[in-house]
């Protein structure tokens, strides 16, 4: 694959990843394995992390609610930054997502399902 190939497929990507998060209402939430499988990479949740870690200034997209897994049924903040752990828990907390003690998230109750 070229250079010029190769940074097309990885916009693409991207693109996609960005589409699906800009869909994600306030309040709610999706693990990065889910937003891969909506925007049509399924497996690809490391790819999502990527796509998020670069996003461009300015784009406006709510990445604070993208999380990480952390068991069944129960998302995390997956940021290992103390710094950018925290904004994204505060961020996600002024729209209302709730924190268990353990920082859990209950995709049950904050979880994300496009109709």
């Amino acid at each position: 694959m070229s250079d010029d190939s190769e940074a097309s497929h990885i916009a693409k990507l991207y693109s996609d990843f960005y589409a699906v998060v800009r869909r994600i209402p306030e309040g709610r939430v999706l693990t990065y394995g889910q937003l891969a499988e909506l925007a049509g990479r399924p497996g690809a949740a490391r790819a999502a992390g990527a796509a998020l870690r670069c996003l461009p200034a300015g784009l406006g997209l709510p990445w604070q609610r993208v999380i990480g897994k952390k068991s069944r049924g129960q998302g995390r903040v997956s940021i290992h930054d103390p710094i950018g752990g925290a904004i994204q828990r505060q961020l996600l907390e002024e729209e209302g997502v709730c924190f268990s003690e353990s920082g859990g998230v209950r995709l049950e109750d904050f979880g994300w399902i496009p109709e």
